[in-house]
């Protein structure tokens, strides 16, 4: 969130969150990334997390 636009692969999430010392699937950043959508939804705000194909994730200020 101190980087708003700047997109981050899964391996720069699963290393930033979990460490390079712990073996996790980079499908599990899929996982936590859809669960947090599903708790922003309520306050319309899940499309904050945007999807860049072939890149990774995004915390965008404007829910397009």
């Amino acid at each position: 969130m101190t980087h708003p636009e700047r997109v981050y692969s899964r391996s720069q999430l699963l290393d930033h969150v979990w460490g390079g010392n712990v073996y996790v699937e980079e499908r599990t950043v899929d996982v936590h990334i859809r669960r947090l959508r599903k708790s922003l939804e309520p306050y319309q705000l899940d499309g904050m997390v945007q999807t860049v194909r072939g890149a990774g994730y995004r915390f965008s200020q404007s829910c397009d």
